[in-house]
Parts: structure tokens; C-alpha cells; sequence
């Protein structure tokens, strides 16, 4: 009998054992030989001096999901892949609530996947900076309350937030290393709104360092806390774009269901643009601003970063909230997605701009958009003087970082402004600074009075309403522009901005058709952006992360 129980117990050792799969250990490489080849990059901002981080270790990050993750197979992750991968939003609650897939399961997936591709050290992209130790939990808590949750909800989703986003779970660094251990005691604004409704906060994601505004010239996607972020459809090969280099690259590599950008000027319609993802930049004042590390006030604005234009109108309807600490702050009364989108473009007129029509993918963008019923209006915009920006820019942040430090950093951060944060990064400039620190120290030097600031704002936002005049003048939806190129133009009249994948180079980098349209014209932008998508159905996934 004795024998009989200890084969029993033996054979259900062995089986758990059997079950249970070997943890990952994520190894440091040898990175010498691949930065020797990115000196011969003929950018040379992707000239690197470094790829990996220094600051983080990824075994300490997924500590807290070794056990979890080690009953987690990879026939189950494999299984699991034609539900949650390149699908929205409605298809991934529809699986949920069919008992095809489970708001854990969900999570798992996307835990699984990251350390996957982020350990591999031919594949890693360093898109992600930090996870929150609790998200299996909530996602388990998520699943007892999963009755009755509409497919247009953010209910149950994994999302990410660009590191310079305020959420109890985990630091806000901007990517910097003076803000390593900066664990907030409240969550920015856009956080509590998509808890309210439901979303999980995955983790964070990498980033320009200070979105971008910080060293000159330097890679785009990198910062000293989360390295270099590398673009999964030319890893080293093609820039990431920035600020929100880690959220287009993780939405890219399917990694979240979505991921929460800013933008100041391109930070979100750029690396969108990079990573072949829908990025939307709303107006100022649809989204709030509070507990988000900033650059300006008079500029800055959270966006979503999606694969497709339905998730993205339903991302922003769980961030909308009026802000009473915000002054910029509107209460918008809109729903981005009621009654779905129409598949249908025959009343729409737009603006094309002649000095893109060069580019044959626009080109041949723009010639699709005719024979599906659109009217399109040739452009020459009048030439606009942007002298001041980046005045506009060093007195914004000079005066806006002050005030963030002061009312949302951890009390354990010492510095109170970009001066101290300059003299910080000064103490070993190879490790917190390597590519130098020059916006930030032109920032120290300029003397800019508020009287003069006011008046370079009033002469950018006229100039950019001027160029893009045409909006009004003959009654358009949207001028149609390629990524980033008229972004700073957009930002400055206070124009929302939504990018769309619209194809890829013969070289496989993406590009993207943007949308310029009106203020608080979001709905519209996304009704066309829908239908454009629909047309021409071009996203596709990165080869190596399939």
C-alpha cells in the first residue's frame, strides 16, 4: 500500500514538474559588435552609443510573475494567438464573454509575450521600462465582474502608459535618471479615468528622454533609464520615432492592446507613423494634462496609440473627463464611437498638399481616396514664419516642470527645476547623459520674459492657423499630410492630428496618412480615418514578431 501512495505522489510530482515551465533569465549581452555597425548608419541618429539599459533589470521587473508565468505554456501562448493577435477591442471582449479567452488569460498572453521577444537578445526591442506587480490580480478580479461589458469597452484591457504618465503602480522617470525612483501618490488624471472604466494598467513604456526635450541630435526612443528602443520592422535599421517611441513600438509588436501617448509637437503622430499604428493627437483641453511630466502647457496633450481606428475612438472615450485642475481643461460632451463609424467617404472633401504628391505612396493614397468618392482639393499653402518655438518650448517647460515637481513627484526628489536637473546629470554625464544635455541647458540660459512669450504664442498660432487656412476657407474635413512632416504646424494653431498606416517603403519602413483637421473635430478625423483604413487594409505585422 506504502508503495502504491508513494507511485501516486511520485507520478503527480512528475507531472507538475512536467507542467511547469523553466523560468526565463534575462542575460546582459555583448552589444560591441552591433553598436560597431550602427556607426555606419547613414543617420547618424542611429549612430548609438549604447542599446541597453543601465538602469533597469528585466529579471526584477517580472519577479513578480515567475510562478504565474511558469504554468503558462507556450502551446497555450500559441493557442492563444489567433484571438488576441491584430485583433480590437470588440473581437477581444466578444472572445471574453464567449469563454474563449479570459481577462487573465489575456494578460498572461501579453506578460508572455514581452519577456519572450525582450529576452531574446537579437529581438529585444526595450520598449518596456516597468510592469505593475498587481495587473494579474486585477485582471482576476476583472473576470468576476465580466457580466453584461459592452465589446466597445476598455473593460478588462491591457494597456501601457508612456513613462512620463502618473500611476501608483510604478515610477514616472520621463526616462530620466534624477527620476528613477519617483512612485507618485496619485495617478495623472487619464489614469483614473481609464480605471474608472475598467482598464488594466499594464505597465510602462520607454520613451525619448523628457519626450524629447532634452539632448540634440541624440537617437530618437532613448533614455537613460530604458536605453535605446528599436523599431520591430528594422531593429536598428529604422528610427522609432519620438517622444512615444515605446508606445507606438509596443502597440507595433503587440504587446498591450493599446498604449497611452503624448505629444508636444510629432510625439505621438511620429512614432505612430515609425510603428505602422493608428496615433491620434486631440485637440488641447479634450484630455487632461494633470500628473503628466510635461514640457508645455500651452502645447502638450495625452493621445491613444492603436492598431486600428475603432480601438482608438474607444480608447479615448475612457481617458474624456473634465479636469478641474487643468485650466485648459473642457467638458466634452462626446462619444468618439457612438453608432460605429460608416464605411464611407463619398461626402467627404479633403485637402492634398502639391508638394507631397511627389511621394508616390501618398500619391497613390490620394488617387484611392478619389475613386471612393472623395473630393480632394490641391494645395499650396502660403510660407509661415516659426521663429520662437523653441523659445516657446524653453519657457514653457522652465516654468511648467517647477510646478509638476512641486505638486506630483515622490517628496524623496530633490531637484526643483531644469537647472537642478542639469547640474544632477553633470555628476556622471557618461551614465545619466551620454549623448550631453544641450536643450536642457539652452533652457537654463534663455531669459525670455513671459511679456515676450506671450507674443511669440499669439504669432505661432497665427502663422499655423494661416497655413493651414484652408480648413475653413473651403469648408475641408481634413488636410491630408505624410507622418509628422506639418505636425509642428498642427500643434501651434492648436489642431488636432490623426495618423493612419497608408503603406510601407520598398525598404519595409512604414508610412503613415495624417489627418489634419479643425479643433474638437476628433470625431470627424476618426470617421475618416476609419473609412481610409477600410480602403486600403495596408497594417500589417512586423515579420520577426509574429
Amino acid at each position: 500500500m506504502k508503495k502504491i501512495l508513494f507511485l501516486v505522489i511520485f507520478a503527480a510530482f512528475a507531472y507538475s514538474c512536467q507542467q511547469r515551465e523553466s523560468p526565463v533569465i534575462f542575460k546582459r549581452y555583448d552589444e560591441t559588435t552591433k553598436l560597431k555597425e550602427q556607426q555606419n548608419h547613414e543617420s547618424n541618429r542611429m549612430q548609438f552609443k549604447l542599446m541597453q539599459s543601465k538602469y533597469i533589470d528585466m529579471n526584477t521587473v517580472f519577479k513578480p510573475f515567475v510562478d504565474d508565468l511558469a504554468y503558462f505554456s507556450e502551446k497555450e501562448y500559441q493557442e492563444l494567438k489567433p484571438l488576441v493577435l491584430e485583433q480590437n477591442i470588440p473581437s477581444l471582449q466578444k472572445s471574453v464573454q464567449e469563454g474563449a479567452l479570459s481577462y487573465e488569460k489575456l494578460t498572461l498572453f501579453y506578460l508572455y509575450r514581452i519577456r519572450k521577444f525582450e529576452s531574446d537578445s537579437k529581438l529585444s526591442l526595450n520598449s518596456i521600462i516597468a510592469l505593475n506587480p498587481n495587473v494579474l490580480k486585477e485582471a482576476r478580479e476583472k473576470d468576476q465582474q465580466k457580466e453584461n461589458i459592452s465589446e466597445f469597452s476598455m473593460f478588462g484591457m491591457p494597456i501601457l502608459l508612456k513613462d512620463n504618465i502618473n500611476t501608483k503602480e510604478n515610477p514616472t522617470t520621463a526616462g530620466a535618471a534624477v527620476l528613477q525612483r519617483n512612485f507618485t501618490e496619485s495617478d495623472a488624471f487619464i489614469v483614473s479615468k481609464l480605471k474608472e472604466n475598467g482598464a488594466i494598467i499594464l505597465g510602462k513604456v520607454n520613451l525619448s528622454e523628457w519626450a524629447y526635450f532634452f539632448c540634440s541630435g541624440c537617437p530618437l526612443g532613448y533614455s537613460a533609464i530604458g536605453g535605446q528602443t528599436l523599431n520591430p520592422y528594422g531593429r536598428g535599421v529604422f528610427e522609432t520615432g519620438g517622444s512615444s517611441a515605446g508606445s507606438g513600438v509596443a502597440v507595433a509588436s503587440n504587446f498591450a492592446v493599446a498604449a497611452v501617448g503624448t505629444e508636444t509637437s510629432g510625439s505621438i503622430t511620429s512614432p505612430s507613423s515609425q510603428n505602422s499604428v493608428v496615433g491620434l493627437k486631440p485637440t488641447i483641453s479634450v484630455l487632461s494634462r494633470t500628473g503628466i511630466v510635461p514640457i508645455s502647457s500651452t502645447l502638450d496633450t495625452p493621445g491613444p496609440m492603436t492598431k486600428n481606428v475603432i480601438d482608438n475612438a474607444i480608447f479615448m472615450n475612457a481617458m474624456l473627463g473634465f479636469d478641474k485642475k487643468d485650466t485648459a481643461s473642457k467638458e466634452i460632451k462626446e462619444d468618439y464611437y457612438k453608432n460605429g463609424f460608416k464605411n464611407d467617404l463619398k461626402d467627404k472633401k479633403v485637402g492634398v498638399l502639391k508638394s507631397l504628391l511627389s511621394d508616390s505612396i501618398y500619391a497613390f493614397s490620394v488617387d484611392k481616396l478619389k475613386k471612393a468618392g472623395v473630393e480632394v482639393v490641391e494645395l499650396t499653402p502660403p510660407e509661415i514664419s516659426f521663429n520662437g518655438f523653441i523659445t516657446l518650448l524653453n519657457m514653457d517647460m522652465k516654468h511648467d516642470l517647477p510646478v509638476y515637481l512641486s505638486e506630483n513627484a515622490e517628496k524623496s526628489i530633490l531637484v526643483k527645476n531644469v537647472k537642478d536637473v542639469v547640474a544632477f546629470n553633470k555628476k556622471d554625464s557618461l551614465l545619466k547623459a551620454p549623448y550631453g544635455q544641450q536643450l536642457f541647458e539652452g533652457i537654463v540660459k534663455d531669459s525670455t520674459t513671459l511679456e515676450e512669450l506671450e507674443v511669440i504664442k499669439k504669432n505661432l498660432n497665427s502663422e499655423g492657423k494661416r497655413f493651414l487656412q484652408s480648413l475653413q476657407e473651403q469648408n475641408l474635413d481634413a488636410i491630408l499630410s505624410i507622418n509628422n512632416y506639418h505636425s509642428g504646424i498642427a500643434a501651434v494653431a492648436l489642431y488636432p492630428t490623426l495618423t493612419v498606416p497608408m503603406g510601407y517603403k520598398t525598404s519595409g519602413e512604414p508610412v503613415s496618412l495624417t489627418f489634419i483637421g479643425l479643433p474638437f473635430s476628433e470625431r470627424k478625423l476618426l470617421e475618416i480615418g476609419y473609412a481610409f483604413e477600410q480602403l486600403t487594409k495596408v497594417r500589417k505585422m512586423p515579420k520577426n514578431y509574429q
